[in-house]
């Protein structure tokens, strides 16, 4: 059975410090909505370009004790922010068009998120602005 690689937040903020991103991360517990809720973690990596991508796995899965035994985080979410609000990315890539946060994203999804985001030329944001396509 070839299931998922789990992620932690010690993977996923080395996967953002490969990539060049200067990374915060925490994880724990958190109590809202008046009962008590488990989030694994959640990790900022701000990127060169001046992109940030947030990282969070809000809740642990259970694996059933045929598969595998303890907690896992297979799928996380990624939102992006640009200029300190939240942002889609230009037209032409994969990620983030037309919302500005995908969800139930894997170890390889994200490690290509990663890659995009580095890679992308601030630049290309003002010119699809001067053309309307943004």
């Amino acid at each position: 059975m070839n299931l998922p690689k789990p992620m932690t937040e010690e993977s996923v903020k080395e996967l953002l410090e490969s990539a060049g991103a200067r990374v915060m991360s925490r994880g724990g517990r958190t109590d809202s909505y008046s009962a008590p809720r488990e989030f694994s973690f959640e990790a900022k990596g701000v990127f060169a370009n001046g992109l940030m991508l947030h990282v969070v796995a809000r809740q642990y899965d259970y694996r059933d004790p045929w598969e595998a035994t303890g907690r896992i985080n297979e799928m996380v979410d990624v939102t992006l922010l640009r200029d300190g609000t939240y942002s889609e990315l230009p037209k032409g890539y994969d990620w983030f068009q037309g919302k500005d946060e995908e969800t139930g994203v894997d170890e390889e999804g994200l490690k290509k998120i990663i890659f995009c985001v580095k890679a992308l030329n601030p630049k290309l944001f003002k010119l699809q602005a001067l053309t309307g396509d943004l």
